[in-house]
């Protein structure tokens, strides 16, 4: 934990603010902002209020908690546009839903003749207490998207449409070496970037409100993590 570590990290989601325009919106000098910065001095409690107030954060989170959760594994924050697209849905609640999950949506793309298959998921949340605190499942969501001109033959899976929507997106670079850190630590840098700028998420009916999708590029594995934004 750092506050001087902390203050950067929201310095720089909030829209690449530099130490120049962070001293001028506090009225002090720049010299100052960099020796907060490398904790080297602390501001006065009215300056940690203004800070907490410009930043979107509590006074705890700014002096105790580590907000600053990005490391070389992610890149920059970015702003998409997803167009809309067809799916198939499955859902699983299990001990290890994530495989359970792709591995059938795999199995319809099989079926359709999809030969490269783009695949989302995300989590499903409607378990009980007794699923996860006793059984310890959880529950995992897998999207199989349709290319233009498939259709599934069978008449009872349902095709889902997405409609076009604007997402907040960060990328992780081998999100499998440290799974349980990387991607949960992906969605709270999003979350922040989104409190720190006032940005709104959304979600509403007939919207998938997050996701991941995992691919590789260049020989090295990737996930995108997405969150809607208004």
């Amino acid at each position: 934990m750092s506050f001087g570590q902390n203050l950067q990290f929201l310095r720089k989601i909030h829209n690449k603010m530099t130490q120049e325009e962070l001293a001028d919106r506090l009225s002090v000098s720049r010299q100052t902002i960099s020796k907060w910065e490398l904790d080297i001095a602390f501001p006065e409690m009215g300056k940690v209020i203004e800070l907490c107030d410009l930043f979107s954060c509590s006074m705890d989170q700014l002096i105790r908690e580590n907000m600053n959760v990005s490391d070389e594994a992610y890149s920059e924050i970015r702003t998409e546009w997803m167009e809309p697209f067809r799916y198939l849905q499955y859902a699983v609640i299990s001990m290890e839903p994530e495989t359970d999950a792709i591995s059938h949506v795999r199995n319809w793309a099989k079926q359709l003749g999809i030969n490269e298959p783009q695949i989302i998921g995300w989590d499903f949340p409607v378990l009980s207490q007794e699923q996860i605190n006793v059984f310890h499942m959880h529950g995992y969501a897998a999207a199989l998207i349709l290319p233009k001109g498939v259709q599934p033959a069978d008449e009872r899976a349902e095709v889902m449409h997405q409609p076009r929507q604007k997402y907040l997106a960060i990328t992780i670079r081998h999100p499998q070496q440290a799974p349980f850190r990387l991607i949960p630590n992906a969605y709270k840098t999003l979350m922040t970037y989104m409190k720190t700028n006032r940005i709104k998420g959304k979600c509403e009916k007939g919207l998938i409100d997050c996701f991941e999708k995992e691919y590789v590029l260049d020989g090295v594995d990737h996930m995108d993590v997405y969150i809607a934004v208004e």
